[in-house]
Order: C-alpha cells, then sequence, then structure tokens
C-alpha cells in the first residue's frame, strides 16, 4: 500500500538528492522553494537522470539529451519520447514528505 515518507534532506534552492523509495530510484530537486519528485531513470537507455543539468524545472539526460519536465515528468525533448513518473511531494507537519506512487499521468 502506497504512503508518504519523511524525507530528511536539506535542500537549498537549485541542489538535488536520489532517494529510493520502494522499487523506485527518486530525483528530489528544490527548485527554487519548490521541491519536485521524478523518476531518477530515462526511460530512452535506462541512464540515471541525477548526473545530468537540472535547469529551473527541467531535467536533462546526460547520455543523450533528452529533457523532462520536473513538474509532470513529461518529455520536452527527445530521444526520449515516454514519460518518466512523477511523485507529489508535500510539507505535513513541518515535514517534507514523498508519496510512494506516481501520480497518474
Amino acid at each position: 500500500m502506497a504512503h508518504w515518507h519523511d524525507v530528511s534532506v536539506n535542500l537549498a534552492p537549485g541542489e538535488h538528492t536520489v532517494l529510493t523509495l520502494g522499487d523506485f530510484s527518486i530525483l528530489l530537486v528544490n527548485a527554487d522553494g519548490h521541491f519536485y519528485a521524478v523518476e531518477n531513470i530515462c526511460p530512452h537507455d535506462g541512464g540515471e537522470l541525477d548526473g545530468g543539468t537540472i535547469d529551473n524545472t527541467t531535467v536533462t539526460c546526460p547520455r543523450h539529451g533528452a529533457c523532462f519536465s520536473l513538474k509532470n515528468g513529461a518529455v520536452l525533448k527527445p530521444p526520449a519520447f515516454e514519460d518518466i513518473g512523477s511523485f507529489p511531494v508535500r510539507t505535513h507537519d513541518g515535514q517534507l514528505q514523498v508519496y510512494d506512487e506516481p501520480k497518474a499521468p
């Protein structure tokens, strides 16, 4: 059963980290005070996105340049054609939390 997980990280704006929740590797990004969580794996060839460029709410895969929205996981630029999962993020009682199941597209 899916549920919220406390995240014990202190990310300044522009910083990111990788979390493992269940079977998912999740890229958590602080984009100017807004937190976004997306799958950390590029569907084009399985590369990890956390080594790529993060520009505001866009992440670019370091391997072949596919771009994804951090807001909803949508593909913004090929060679990937499949969206990545995005995960709800919230602050509850002062604690940052990530839901361990991707949002429905």
